[in-house]
């Protein structure tokens, strides 16, 4: 598999190395030539001088052979950019990080569902190691063919839950309102701004996505 790295900060580095050591393909796009020329001798992968939010510079990587783009630098602007820029050049799938929390609703918002921030990771976890408990990856939850899908609220989606029409194998899990969490009712109202998160069968993420996002125009991952 393909992966290539939008930023050589800390977290692309030490992801880089692991799927080094598990024999996948790996090229970091960097704009830093002191540090790829250091970089090189330690890691026998692809290196691209230049800035990795330009079409043209992303283009030299074949998105099309890529599995993922990772768009990790230290700027939350130029990795919402980057990933966008990714995405309709053709990554099947772009990770996005971000530092800043208030950029998150826009990115859910810009269809970007693959977006982390690291900060507030580490410190829950720190936090929940602090208070005696075990933390386990969400991810571990989605087995087989569930999937979750996440959207922000616009004003045509306004109402219950039960105006929303969900295909089959779908529901509400909850809803993120102004910072607070909301686990509804099937009566419970939708409003605008609302972030709703559903569980469903990946076979119906396409059809949400045409459904409930009606910012960007382009598919949604579904590997």
């Amino acid at each position: 598999m393909k992966a290539i790295f939008v930023g050589a900060g800390s977290t692309a580095i030490m992801t880089a190395q692991f799927l080094l050591k598990r024999n996948h393909e790996v090229i970091i796009i960097e704009q830093d030539k002191e540090k790829i020329e250091e970089l090189s001798t330690d890691l026998d992968c692809g290196f691209l001088l230049g800035d990795g939010s330009k079409p043209s510079l992303l283009r030299e990587t074949n998105p099309e052979e890529a599995d993922v783009l990772y768009c990790l630098t230290g700027h939350d602007q130029t990795n919402i950019i980057a990933s966008l820029v990714g995405r309709s050049l053709g990554f099947s799938k772009v990770v996005t990080r971000i530092e800043d929390p208030g950029y998150e609703h826009i990115c859910i918002e810009l269809g970007l569902e693959a977006t982390i921030t690291p900060s507030r990771t580490i410190g829950r976890h720190l936090a929940d190691m602090f208070e005696g408990r075990d933390p386990f990856e969400l991810s571990t939850m989605f087995r087989y063919d569930a999937s979750p899908f996440s959207f922000v609220a616009q004003e045509k989606d306004v109402g219950t839950i039960s105006s929303l029409s969900l295909p089959k194998n779908s529901r509400v899990m909850c809803i993120y309102r102004n910072e607070k969490l909301i686990i509804p009712q099937d009566d419970q109202r939708i409003e605008q701004a609302d972030e709703v998160i559903i569980l469903t069968h990946r076979k119906n993420l396409e059809t949400l996505y045409k459904q409930l996002n009606s910012v960007s125009k382009e598919k949604p991952d579904e590997s």
